[in-house]
């Protein structure tokens, strides 16, 4: 067997359809399984979806649908969306797959039967959207560390994870393996983690029932962590296929987001650590892909559909945008307009341009036919050196998981292309009758874009098959490796065939036209909903002017005492500031006299004094009150002084 690549992304939990975020991960691996397959490796890619949790559960039920019916319209979707980006994987894990369960229920078998396992009682933090346990010291401000939503308090009767009983031995393999946790942001985080001391993982739920049942416990379901991590043994057959295992296990890559490291990076190798299983080679966690800076949410309104840009865009530079404006392991930006530049600048003018005129020129010249290249001069030697110093440079930055700096790389050769062009000018060669020399220097153009199309087919599928196309070559590009980027592999008398330009140029005067008038459109409709809803405003709704009379006014209570014959009031001394007034209010069932002295309050200062129980009242105080009765006083802080506004 050839040496071996497997690569996985996460698998994507179907809470709702995929955005462009998703889409970077996964375009990523399927390019790195690409160009490991053209090296000659034998290569293994997989993916998939995370199907099971209360999360999915609870979806399911607001919609009115079962969970799994819930989850197989979402998984159709996000296949459809990697057909369309060209995705090649070699197989797609279902966390309701049957071969799942067995997997997820063998490996909680085996760490329970060495002891590191056990049963008790869970009580504490849980975010629901991330499907995480939080200590109370990992809180933010009370929130989830990750997703910044509120926790949960969870009681239940829980099966734990020794999880610490490992932690020495994975702060050991991750000092002895600089490459395990990348890039090095990740590993000084994730090291900084563990140091500060691993609880025991709760890895069961007993509190709903959609998930993988506990093999030695069927009133409980495995946590949905421990569920999903287990797929990347599921996909190379465990427990029974033993020959796939030895073949394709321990993982070379997995490809994860920056926010699920800690899961990948701790409690997965944790995991395998227990199961005596070698741990991945590496893990690598990239960046967020921004929307015009702005992290993407749904609740913003900022999420990227990937569908629409390619139905706009198409699915190139859609890839090549995404694998060459991002740093990868840093947060990204996407924006329209970066697109655009990013397609019009490298796709239109540079790899567009130079195929298109040199393939005009080469039918001018000589019928379209590949001639036969004479003596190599100055400006063909240095073409051909750069390409065998991509070629070199290439292979060692996709290793190290470079991609955006090799696709600059790859440019470079592409954009030395144009400038040999410009530098051995045909046309003039043309007109001085030099043909011996025309024909160098056309041969030489042509076969650099043969080179170009092997090395791009990895990243821009479909760029390099039309490359390959117009080239008129024979062969199948599918079945080309990286030994057929040698100088010299075009052959002489192949019969090119000039097509459509394969990247039009993007009008950015139209492009700016449209956008205005979808802005403009968009105004509109945000100025009729508007409207609508004014229209829709029920009586007893007031506008600004009438709220305006209304004289709120902080207020710091005096005295307070009971109201003789009267269970439910109190008569209150307040310093409003301008004056000391009476108020009487029907708070006795709420508050002591003894609690209400000194508290700054909120009253209407401007309200026509009435008598209650023979007792004046000069205005009335604020407070709010809940369905089941319970009353609580509007007041603010010694901070703010008697007689200010609130406005």
């Amino acid at each position: 067997m050839a040496s071996k690549f497997y690569i996985t992304t996460p698998i994507y939990y179907p809470s709702d359809k995929l955005h462009i975020g998703h889409a970077y991960t996964t375009t990523i691996a399927d390019s790195l399984a690409r160009w490991h397959k053209f090296t000659g490796k034998d290569v293994y890619f997989l993916t998939g979806s995370d199907e099971h949790g209360q999360k999915i559960q609870r979806i399911a039920k607001e919609k009115g649908v079962t969970p799994k019916a819930y989850v197989d319209e979402i998984v159709v979707s996000f296949k459809k969306l990697w057909e369309r980006l060209n995705i090649e994987y070699d197989d797609f894990v279902r966390t309701t797959d049957t071969r799942h369960h067995l997997a997820v229920q063998e490996v909680f078998r085996r760490i329970h039967e060495k002891g590191d396992i056990y049963k008790s009682t869970y009580q504490g933090n849980y975010c629901t959207p991330c499907e995480s346990f939080w200590v109370e010291s990992k809180l933010v401000d009370g929130n989830c560390p990750d997703c910044g939503r509120k926790v949960e308090i969870v009681e239940e009767e829980s099966y734990f994870f020794k999880i610490g009983k490992y932690a020495d031995r994975l702060l050991q393999h991750i000092a002895d393996h600089p490459g395990f946790i990348q890039p090095e942001s990740r590993r000084k985080e994730m090291v900084n983690f563990i140091k500060g001391g691993l609880e025991d993982l709760c890895v069961s739920r007993t509190t709903f029932d959609w998930g993988i049942g506990v093999p030695v416990d069927d009133k409980h379901v495995v946590y949905v962590w421990f569920d999903a991590l287990t797929n990347y043994l599921t996909g190379v057959g465990f427990p029974d296929n033993e020959k796939m295992i030895e073949t394709w296990w321990p993982a070379d890559v997995h490809l994860v987001g920056k926010e699920i490291m800690r899961f990948h990076t701790i409690i997965w190798p944790s995991i395998l650590l227990a199961l005596d299983f070698p741990l991945p080679k590496t893990v690598f966690g990239h960046g967020w892909l921004l929307s015009d800076s702005d992290k993407m949410s749904k609740s913003k309104g900022n999420v990227v559909d990937p569908h629409a840009l390619i139905d706009e865009f198409g699915v190139d530079p859609i890839r090549h945008f995404l694998l060459r404006e991002i740093s990868f392991g840093q947060d990204g930006n996407f924006s329209r307009r970066a697109l655009i530049e990013r397609t019009n600048s490298d796709l239109a003018n540079d790899l567009g341009n130079l195929l298109n005129r040199s393939l005009a020129m080469l039918g001018k010249y000589f019928d379209g036919i590949i001639p036969s290249p004479g003596s190599v001069e100055v400006f063909d030697q240095e073409l051909q050196d750069l390409a065998a110093v991509v070629r070199k440079k290439l292979v060692a930055q996709i290793d190290d998981l470079a991609i955006n700096d090799g696709l600059a790389t790859l440019w470079q050769l592409v954009s030395r292309a144009n400038k040999y062009i410009d530098e051995c000018a045909p046309w003039a060669l043309a007109k001085d009758g030099n043909i011996e020399r025309l024909q160098t220097v056309m041969y030489n153009t042509m076969e650099v874009q043969r080179i170009i199309a092997l090395f791009i087919k990895s990243f821009l599928p479909q760029t390099g098959e039309r490359i390959w196309a117009q080239l008129g070559i024979p062969v199948a590009l599918d079945k080309q490796t990286i030994e057929d980027t040698q100088w010299g592999g075009l052959q002489i008398g192949t019969e090119t065939k000039k097509g459509d330009p394969i990247f039009p140029r993007i009008d950015l005067v139209a492009e700016a036209e449209k956008q205005s008038a979808a802005k403009e459109k968009a105004q509109q409709k945000k100025q009729v909903d508007k409207k609508a809803v004014v229209e829709k405003v029920v009586d007893g709704v007031i506008g600004i002017e009438d709220f305006g009379k209304v004289q709120l006014v902080i207020a710091k209570i005096l005295q307070a005492e009971s109201v003789k014959g009267a269970d439910k009031l109190l008569k209150l001394q307040v310093d409003s500031g301008d004056d000391q007034r009476q108020i009487v209010a029907g708070i006795a069932k709420y508050y002591t006299p003894d609690q209400l002295v000194g508290k700054n309050i909120v009253i209407v200062a401007n309200l026509k004094p009435v008598k209650l129980r023979g007792e004046l009242s000069q205005g009335m105080l604020l407070a709010a009150s809940t369905k089941d009765g319970k009353l609580e006083l509007v007041s603010v802080t010694d901070q703010i002084t008697p007689g200010s506004r609130v406005k």
